[in-house]
């Protein structure tokens, strides 16, 4: 065998640094996944059809941007971040690459059905979860850290999330469509309130020098337990058993305060200058944001899409670019810093989820411009991301250890 063929082996491949840890491809793939579907989507925006995917453009915008990036940026946390709790190693080599694999197969069935059955397309795409959630539980349970189990059925009530806007699309049922989209959308600001609880006030007291103000219990049960209310809902609501408005409102008007004071706690009045970490409450800052926007929204002071924005752009974007950022530093070896345009990429995540949500609930008739800045802001920033971190995500650690 000549040498140029060995260097491109299938043994070679699974040993390549972006076989290490999950973060690596995952998080360059969502990077880059983000920045093409939000092209094609304002290509559509403005009239041109670049794309004729399953379930039609307005379906696989909503959904490929929940289970194609967002998805894809909580697989890469969670299986790297389940190796520091567990002390075992994680997911590497050839089964890292065989789950790649699987959520690539996802993305093109999806985008490219070529006339496909829809039960074979849902098959592909609804087995990607599970297969996560079954590797961080063998791992979790081996190592007895119950603490982290909560991940599960986090990820469990996704898959039936994604289900749902699935069967949605083959029935012809727009309402439970919707309402996937919603669970999906709040059980991800479920995981959010989960790790940013345990890592931003962390992160800004380390960082700062600051004395950490030690956890109110009963605050971080009501922040925590509040926003699990509201997910409990949505999942009644998508299965036909809606809660009145007035006492979902209430629910998510809870879950707002009670994660505004907790957010309030953590220092973030000193990170202005650090932009790792006021990106993070930044970020945290639309969750209650946005749970009040969509409380409001219940009583028609404006379209419930308004709010969503508001926890998907300002919440998930720009917390996931932030972590990405910080966690892709920390697990190459490399110093953790802002690197140049990171903080500019931030704050133009923080202008587009404005832009979208509470500008856009004021001033509706610029909805064209809120739109089209919205998708420009979100491409730039992540291509900021890809500029900085694509070869180091693709690189050794310099100092040679697995990661």
């Amino acid at each position: 065998m000549s040498s140029s063929s060995s260097s491109v082996s299938p043994l070679s491949l699974t040993r390549h640094p972006v076989a290490r840890l999950a973060f690596r491809p995952f998080f360059l793939l969502a990077a880059l996944f983000s920045v093409l579907s939000l092209v094609v989507w304002f290509a559509f925006w403005h009239g041109d059809i670049l794309l004729r995917p399953h379930g039609g453009l307005m379906w696989w915008h909503q959904h490929e941007m929940l289970f194609g990036f967002a998805t894809a940026v909580v697989t890469g946390f969670l299986l790297t971040a389940v190796q520091n709790w567990t002390g075992r190693r994680s997911l590497h080599g050839g089964p890292l690459l065989g789950l790649v694999a699987l959520w690539l197969a996802a993305r093109g069935l999806i985008a490219f059905p070529a006339g496909l059955p829809g039960w074979l397309i849902v098959t592909v795409d609804v087995a990607f979860l599970p297969v996560v959630g079954i590797v961080m539980a063998r791992l979790v349970i081996a190592a007895q850290r119950w603490r982290n189990l909560i991940f599960l059925p986090a990820l469990g009530l996704l898959t039936l999330a994604n289900l749902g806007m699935h069967l949605g699309v083959l029935n012809g049922e727009a309402a439970l469509i919707r309402q996937s989209a919603y669970l999906a959308v709040l059980l991800v600001t479920l995981l959010m309130v989960v790790v940013g609880g345990r890592v931003i006030a962390m992160f800004t007291a380390n960082r700062l020098g600051l004395t950490r103000r030690p956890p109110i219990a009963a605050l971080e049960y009501a922040s925590l337990g509040s926003v699990m209310a509201v997910v409990l809902a949505m999942l009644l609501a998508m299965l036909g058993l809606a809660l009145p408005a007035p006492l979902l409102a209430s629910l998510m008007g809870l879950a707002a305060l009670a994660n505004a004071v907790r957010l309030a706690r953590w220092g973030g009045q000193h990170s202005w200058r650090e932009p790792l970490l006021w990106g993070l409450h930044a970020s945290y800052a639309f969750i209650p944001v946005g749970l009040a926007m969509w409380a409001l929204s219940l009583f028609g002071a404006f379209r419930t899409d308004v709010a969503v924005h508001a926890l998907t752009i300002g919440g998930m974007g720009t917390m996931m670019l932030a972590m990405m950022a910080r966690v892709s530093l920390g697990h190459t070896a490399r110093q953790i810093r802002t690197l140049p345009g990171i903080g500019v990429a931030l704050g133009l995540m923080v202008a587009a989820a404005l832009l979208r949500s509470p500008v856009l609930a004021l001033f509706p008739q610029i909805t064209h411009w809120t739109y089209n800045l919205g998708i420009i802001f979100w491409c730039l920033a992540y291509g900021v991301f890809l500029f900085h971190y694509t070869g180091p995500l693709l690189a050794p650690r310099p100092d040679g250890e697995d990661g």
